[in-house]
């Protein structure tokens, strides 16, 4: 690693911004787990409002930088039509 002073604060800003970013990653793969083990167990209610918090973290996600656009858009999408499919079958 450099030792010039802008060098070493730009990996201080690096290893910063990457535990911040590795704690919004975790939740919204947990959260995005939630909405699949609803759907999984066959729970319209559960899968509906876990959806809800999940896609709220996908998109606070992208705004943050964390993921980009089109890969909340694509995963939000998947997970929006299970959740439909799912309410399709039980209603």
């Amino acid at each position: 690693m450099a030792n010039h002073p802008s060098a070493l604060k730009r990996h201080r800003q690096s290893v910063k911004r990457h535990a911040r970013n590795q704690v919004v990653k975790t939740r919204v793969r947990n959260l995005v787990r939630a909405v699949r083990d609803a759907i999984r167990n066959g729970d319209p209610a559960a899968a509906r409002t876990e959806f809800a918090r999940a896609a709220r973290a996908l998109d606070k996600a992208v705004v943050s930088g964390v993921l980009h656009r089109n890969n909340a858009s694509r995963r939000i999408a998947r997970l929006a039509q299970a959740v439909g499919r799912l309410d399709a079958s039980a209603g």
